[in-house]
């Protein structure tokens, strides 16, 4: 199975660290604990870890500290933050530290199981650089898109634009997220640019049978994949 995958649970509540160690056991991977950001640092410094799954709340060097001190170090595992109800606002602060995803107590161990298996799932898109949908490839080194075997390469925004969607199919994106991601946060380009280029993407894969790009209507666009695969 997925066994080989490790993964670091920083919580300093014993009872709560055992049962994500012993739930993540069952369900196949490697569990390492630790009781705190600063054990976790050691703990990063000796071994690979693939995973992270971290309170907020700790003593010593909360889950902020933590995540901020990793990203800083250029480490990009994914970090996947576990949050007491009332601390849900500071949800923001775990954004902008580079939490990739996070979870609100009380947790239901079968859902985290999902989330650690999605957010490995995308680690690995992006660390091969590649997306395969149906008999579409893309590239993200190259920026080409190959379809039903011919390549061809697209203009850097539209692959973009093309690779964020499908890296996450059926989830939607806001233009503003959109423009932030690939255009950048200080861009002066307004909305109307991105609408272009999801037209211009619908019309060059028109005759594509693996995904369309759906509008959500008052939201934003998503991928959405057609192909039985």
């Amino acid at each position: 199975m997925h066994g080989m995958f490790r993964i670091l649970v920083v919580e300093d509540n014993a009872d709560m660290r055992e049962l994500f160690c012993t739930v993540l056991t069952e369900s196949g991977y490697q569990a390492i604990p630790a009781a705190d950001g600063m054990e976790a640092l050691d703990v990063m410094e000796r071994e690979y870890i693939d995973l992270l799954i971290a309170d907020i709340m700790m003593p010593r060097m909360d889950g902020y500290e933590l995540t901020r001190s990793l990203r800083d170090a250029g480490y990009n595992l994914p970090i996947l933050m576990v949050t007491a109800k009332d601390q849900f606002d500071d949800m923001q602060t775990g954004f902008r530290a580079g939490t990739d995803d996070y979870m609100v107590k009380p947790i239901d161990v079968r859902e985290l199981v999902l989330r650690v298996e999605a957010l490995l799932r995308r680690a690995r898109i992006s660390s091969e650089k590649r997306i395969v949908v149906g008999s579409t490839v893309l590239d993200y080194d190259a920026l080409t898109v190959t379809l039903n075997g011919k390549e061809t390469t697209l203009p850097q925004k539209e692959f973009y634009l093309l690779y964020k969607l499908l890296s996450y199919p059926n989830k939607t994106f806001t233009r503003q997220q959109l423009m932030d991601e690939i255009w950048g946060m200080f861009s002066e380009t307004d909305e109307r640019t991105i609408n272009t280029h999801i037209n211009r993407l619908r019309e060059r894969f028109a005759d594509c049978k693996d995904f369309e790009i759906v509008t959500v209507r008052g939201l934003g666009y998503k991928a959405v994949k057609t192909s039985d695969e």
